[in-house]
């Protein structure tokens, strides 16, 4: 079984992007050899209203071998015109499947 841990968030170059770094934690007895990791980015106002949540996926750093963990930096982006000036995003939920 894999596991992800909360995200951990740093601004990107542009506004509608950011870098989110999540470990990966493999308790079960193989070897997760593939699979797809799957961010919830939330579209923040400037008032702090979410606006919509907008999910996207990239490549589980495979493999990851049983008992031990992996930590990833990916950059999460959406499209800009979600993101006008004043606006932000904040990716709050990551989940993997594996094989």
């Amino acid at each position: 079984m894999v596991t992800v841990s909360a995200p951990v968030l740093a601004d990107g170059d542009r506004r509608w992007c950011e870098r989110v770094t999540v470990t990966f934690r493999n308790s079960g007895g193989t070897a997760a050899r593939s699979g797809t990791v799957t961010f919830a980015t939330h579209v923040i106002g400037a008032l702090g209203v979410d606006w919509a949540t907008l999910t996207s996926s990239q490549p589980l750093p495979a493999p990851i071998a049983p008992g031990t963990a992996r930590t990833e930096t990916y950059t999460v982006c959406v499209d800009s015109w979600r993101v006008p000036l004043g606006m932000r995003i904040d990716t709050r939920k990551a989940s993997a499947t594996w094989r």
